[in-house]
Formats: C-alpha cells, structure tokens, sequence
C-alpha cells in the first residue's frame, strides 16, 4: 500500500495525500447515480449568503468530499430534509474496511485536521501532529476519516445551509443533539460502505460524540479514545455556556438567526461568546504567569476615558475572538453548544452507569490534570463504569486545551491505544 505524502516544515510529520475510499461510494471525482452512491458534486450556483463565515456552496471545496444521506429523523423526532455531510480522509481503506480512524472534532473545529489553511480552509489543522507518517495514526496503517459535524458550519448542513426554498436555513435550522451528530456520521459512512471502526477519537465536543458511538453503536467500534470529555454535560458546563448563547443572541445583527442575507452578522456577541469560553478552556495561572497586570504594548489601561489602553489579557482575549469570528458562524456556534448541552449517554438508557456498561469497545480514558471545564473527575467517572478502560493523564498547565497542545502526550497515548 503506498500513501503520497507531500511536503511540510522539518520536525513534523507529513501530511499524508488525501485518498478516495474504494468502496461502493466515490469520495472524489464525478457523482454518481444516487441509487449506488452519494453526490460529491457541489452547485456552482452563487451563495444566497451574504453574511457569515461559514463556507457555502460556489466556495472552493478544498479538500472537502461530500456525502448525502438524504432525510434524517431527528432524536426530537422531527425531520431534517436533504442532508449533507462534509468529509476528508487520509490513507487507503483496507480490503476488509476494517483500518478505519474516525477522528471527533471540538466545537469550533472541522474535518480539516491537518493540513495547511488554503482556498477553501479557513485556517491550518487544528491536530497537525496528529495523523502524518510514522505519526500516532499512520495512514501508511489506518484509514482516517474526519466529518465535519451535522450543524457545523464548514460543508456539513447547519444553519447557513440552504434549505429547500432557497434561502438560508437560519433560525429555522432545528436543535440537535449529539446522538443526531452521530446518527449522522453513522449514515455518512454507511454510504461509504464503513460499518465498522477501529477506533473512534475525540475531545471536548469530539470526544462527546466518540463516547456516543461507543455507547449507542457498541458492535461497530473496536476501541474508542475519550480526551478531556464527559459521558454527560454537567450543570457547570452548562452555566458557563448561557453567557455565551446569550451573548450571540443579543447582538443586534444577529437578527434572531436570520442575519445571511442583511450582509451583517453578529460578530460582537460571538466575540464576546469565544472570550467566556476561551478563559475556560485555560488556567488561572496559566494567565497570570503569561500575562500577570502588564499593560499590552503601547497601551495604558490606567488612563481616564473612554479610549483608555486594554491590560495585555484584554488584548489575547480580543485577539482570540476575532480569529474565530473571522472562520467561524454564530448561528453553528449556537447549535453546537445546545447540542453538548443535551449531551448524556444515560438518557432513555437507565442512566450513565448503564448506558456506559452497553460498551464492548476497549476505551482509553484520558483527562488533563488542570482542566477546570471538563475536570478529571469526570473522566474517573466514565473509567470506573466502562467494561474495558484504560486511565491516562496528559499534564499540562494549559487547561482544557492542554488536549491540543500538548501534543507529545497525546500522540503517545493515542499511539499506545490504536497498538494494544
């Protein structure tokens, strides 16, 4: 088997050339008839989005391939029409279909896992260390597939997405939760011919949705790896995402979800919103060695008026949400919270030691020693109640990111697993 690799900076590992699954379905190149394979074309016709970051149809397709999977039936029991999901895949699907990686993006992530930002990719993998030869997943070995979530906002259908009408889903978009996130994927890669995973990873959100199909689908994954997650949202989790759903949807351009075609979008409330969650996602003291009472370069936050200078933590912070809001939609951001919100595996199952009990996979636990969003005591949790688990620690004084920057650790980790 023989994987093209191309060129990236000395120290890292390769990227590995995207590869089309050879299965029932084709992943690149024409359509074919929808009666033995989904649709990769994409309509050239000019977007009815005017506003947002989403990408949209007439956008470059990058590396993207896409899978529809016609109605979905929701968990709330309503029905969402014409489904699409987006996908990218690296390395060669074995002849028994039974090499396959699934890897779980987080909230603002997509299936561009690795790889550089282009036409078409809004920024750089979010896990570059983490599939590449010789890497922790090898495509040389595995064959790896990233979805970007139902709701998402990177070729998937979410709220930007147009609906039957025409316009933009919106506000009329329906909620969602991570079993629907999964049902989806499970769908998308049926079409694929994939029933089965060697290992599905995630974190954060991602992990959400690895624990889900653990859980809900146990005959189809062989292992799965759970990063700074939880089997259920806490009350906690919650709290701290109400600001920010609040914060979105009180922006004034965010016009009740309808905002695509008023060539505004709701950039302040979803700033404000990535500014709640990203003092989360890091330590206490992480801010305050990085940053401590300095005054941000050239600025002085001690003078009177209102045009007075912003402490340096002021500053990481308005530089981090104004990165996302240039990639990311307010509306998907909206969705994807309420949906780890309905996050837990133990609903309609007889709770969360039940739920988790149904688990045949061999799980790898792993939780970060200073993560104040998802802490270690919920990672202990899901360990002590899975049939087959193994317990591993990634120290980091990065909090809840730690699970994507420390990526020595997680490499590790996830190397061991996918090898035991």
């Amino acid at each position: 088997m023989t994987v093209t690799h191309r060129r990236r900076p000395a120290g890292r590992h390769p990227v590995p050339a995207r590869r089309p699954v050879e299965a029932t379905a084709a992943v690149d190149g024409p359509p074919e008839p929808a009666s033995t394979a989904p649709s990769t074309a994409l309509s050239t016709a000019p977007s009815t989005v005017a506003a947002g970051a989403a990408w949209r149809e007439g956008d470059p397709v990058g590396h993207r391939t896409f899978v529809d999977i016609g109605d979905l039936e929701l968990e709330s029991g309503h029905v969402l029409p014409g489904v699409r999901i987006a996908v990218e895949t690296w390395g060669t699907l074995a002849p028994g279909r039974d090499n396959v990686v699934l890897v779980e993006h987080a909230l603002t992530g997509d299936s561009h896992v690795v790889g550089d930002a282009g036409d078409g990719h809004p920024s750089p993998g979010w896990w570059d260390d983490l599939v590449g030869a010789d890497g922790p997943v090898d495509p040389d070995r595995w064959f790896v597939v990233a979805t970007n979530v139902l709701g998402g906002c990177q070729g998937s259908t979410g709220p930007s997405s147009t609906s039957s009408d025409g316009r933009p889903w919106g506000s009329r978009f329906p909620y969602v939760t991570v079993r629907d996130q999964v049902a989806a994927e499970a769908a998308a890669l049926a079409r694929l011919g994939i029933e089965r995973l060697a290992a599905v990873v995630g974190g954060s959100m991602g992990g959400m949705r690895a624990v889900e199909w653990a859980v809900g689908r146990p005959e189809q994954v062989q292992r799965c790896i759970v990063l700074a997650s939880t089997a259920h949202t806490t009350a906690d989790q919650i709290a701290w995402c109400q600001p920010q759903l609040l914060a979105i949807r009180s922006d004034p351009d965010f016009s009740g979800g309808d905002y695509y075609e008023t060539g505004r979008a709701p950039e302040t409330g979803l700033g404000l919103a990535r500014r709640i969650a990203h003092v989360t996602y890091r330590t206490e003291s992480e801010l305050s060695d990085r940053f401590g009472r300095a005054a941000q370069t050239g600025e002085q936050p001690l003078d009177a008026g209102p045009d007075r200078g912003r402490f340096a933590v002021e500053s990481y912070l308005d530089h981090h949400a104004g990165k996302l809001a240039g990639r990311f939609d307010a509306n998907s951001y909206v969705v994807l919270t309420e949906a780890m919100n309905s996050h837990d595996v133990g609903r309609d199952r007889g709770g969360v030691e039940a739920a988790l009990a149904r688990v045949t996979a061999d799980c790898t636990i792993v939780s970060v020693d200073t993560d104040r969003l998802y802490p270690p005591r919920l990672s202990d949790e899901m360990h002590a109640h899975l049939p087959r688990s193994t317990r591993a620690h990634i120290r980091s004084e990065f909090g809840h990111d730690g699970f994507l920057i420390e990526q020595e650790q997680v490499g590790r980790i996830i190397r061991d697993a996918l090898d035991r």
